[in-house]
């Protein structure tokens, strides 16, 4: 059994990183601007109803906006979901850092110092690979891609330290419902255009 200083340092953390979590959510959750009971686009239902799409209910919601409806083709779908990804890493990105800015614990900080870098990748990538989509849809694929291992690497981190934070937790599952709807857009960008690679 742990000496009850370590019980009590992790008890400590635990709730000021569960107190901390439970400030406003809706950075992280998706925002639509109209219900699901609008019609989406044709695009947007067959990006959803994917096998590859992780959440179909997450990603109506995510892809429900006027902009996104109105999105002419998969390049500017692809645009566009890459735009709400970065959006997304952004504002978990600033979770993490309020968290860290009021924890004080060096277990704790590691773990939130390793995702803070995952999220920062994570922006950069989406916003790559939304200038990419057009020229290479093809490394625009394996640039999304590779933001998941990233963020797993974070959850991993969080575990080890004993993080328990619903917010951040949230975060990480949006991130990765984000990066399923990147990776399968640039794939059908892809199938779209085989010869232009």
């Amino acid at each position: 059994m742990p000496p009850p200083n370590q019980l009590c340092l992790d008890l400590v953390i635990f709730l000021l990183v569960f107190s901390l979590s439970y400030l406003s959510t809706s950075a992280i959750i998706p925002k639509a601007n109209v219900s699901l009971s609008i019609p989406s686009s044709q695009l947007v239902e067959n990006l959803c109803n994917d096998k590859a799409i992780q959440n179909r209910r997450f990603c109506l919601k995510a892809l429900s906006t006027p902009e996104v409806i109105a999105a002419m083709d998969t390049t500017q779908l692809g645009t566009l979901i890459m735009k709400l990804g970065a959006a997304n890493a952004k504002a978990t990105l600033n979770v993490y850092n309020e968290i860290i800015k009021k924890l004080g614990f060096p277990q704790a900080l590691k773990a939130l110092n390793c995702c803070v870098e995952a999220y920062k990748y994570a922006i950069l990538s989406f916003e790559m690979v939304s200038s990419e989509l057009v020229e290479d849809p093809q490394t625009s694929n394996y640039d999304v891609a590779v933001i998941g291992p990233e963020i797993a690497n974070c959850e991993k981190e969080l575990i080890n330290a004993k993080v328990q934070a619903p917010r951040l937790l949230a975060g990480n599952r949006f991130m990765k419902y984000y990066v399923s709807m990147g990776y399968e857009i640039t794939s059908t960008l892809e199938l779209e255009n085989p010869n232009e690679y």
